[in-house]
């Protein structure tokens, strides 16, 4: 990363942190650029946990939970409070969970504390609700973008296939995926030609060449419908019989309660450092 570009992102946080009299615990890159295969035009997507002082939320009226700032220039920065971003873990909210294991990290990547935030959601997210979420990402985008065209915007193979690509890794490892995109690609089985073709499309998209409209690819299109034409039933979207749900849904709630106790110990350590004012660890 340009490096005049890291030092404007991390002025900006400090500069929220005053304004807004706030503690950013974490703040990492989101989107294409997290994902390996952004354009050279492409918008810096910064996202952010953060706390205030215990105090502010003794209030009636409890403060905002987002902080959003006007994209400026490439500059698209905001961020969510550590209460709402504690219970979209616990929810295994997806993009949450991206951010959390995101490769590129602008505050907080070796503190412990954001380790031991790290530890809860790989040991503690609901397989089923990421699959859910990246399968239905996936076909919304073939069937809106792709499916049944002579002609396609390129670049929305790409959106397609990233998705595609992680339920195989979670088919495969049952753990958090990498949010790279490549990373991702060289972790899973997968035919070489299709493979190819993937990368391929990622070096042009990365290297600024015009992603406009353009002829179907049909090595890549018969890999996206032959996964799309999967029953719900197979192993990306498995159904159940009712005595398998029984255990299942228990299983979850069994998670969702060592999650929501690791939450709210983990939450009190980082409130009594701030409290105390002292630094997060």
């Amino acid at each position: 990363m340009n490096e005049d570009k890291n030092t404007a992102i991390r002025a900006a946080l400090s500069q929220i942190e005053a304004d807004h009299h706030v503690h950013i615990l974490y703040a990492c890159e989101s989107g294409s650029r997290a994902w390996g295969f952004a354009s050279t035009n492409s918008d810096y997507d910064v996202r952010f946990i953060y706390a205030r002082h215990p105090q502010e939320y003794l209030r009636l009226d409890t403060p905002r939970d987002v902080i959003e700032l006007p994209i400026k220039d490439d500059l698209d920065i905001n961020g969510w409070d550590i209460f709402k971003a504690l219970r979209l873990l616990r929810k295994s909210n997806p993009p949450l969970l991206e951010w959390l294991v995101s490769p590129i990290v602008y505050r907080g990547d070796d503190a412990p504390a954001i380790q031991a935030l790290r530890n809860l959601a790989r040991n503690g997210f609901s397989l089923a609700t990421l699959r859910y979420h990246y399968w239905h990402m996936a076909r919304g985008n073939w069937q809106q973008y792709l499916r049944r065209r002579d002609e396609v915007l390129l670049k929305k193979y790409l959106y397609v296939l990233r998705p595609l690509a992680t339920l195989l890794y979670l088919e495969q490892y049952k753990t958090l995926p990498p949010v790279n995109f490549i990373d991702t690609l060289w972790a899973i089985q997968m035919d070489s030609k299709v493979l190819c073709h993937i990368i391929a499309l990622i070096e042009r998209k990365c290297a600024g060449e015009e992603m406009g409209m353009g002829a179907v690819d049909p090595v890549l299109h018969d890999f996206i419908d032959e996964l799309m034409a999967r029953p719900e039933s197979t192993s990306l979207l498995t159904h159940y019989t009712d005595t398998e749900n029984h255990i299942i849904l228990e299983h979850d709630a069994k998670r969702c309660a060592a999650l929501s106790q690791g939450c709210e110990e983990w939450l009190d350590k980082v409130l009594q450092a701030i409290a105390k004012g002292e630094p997060v660890k």
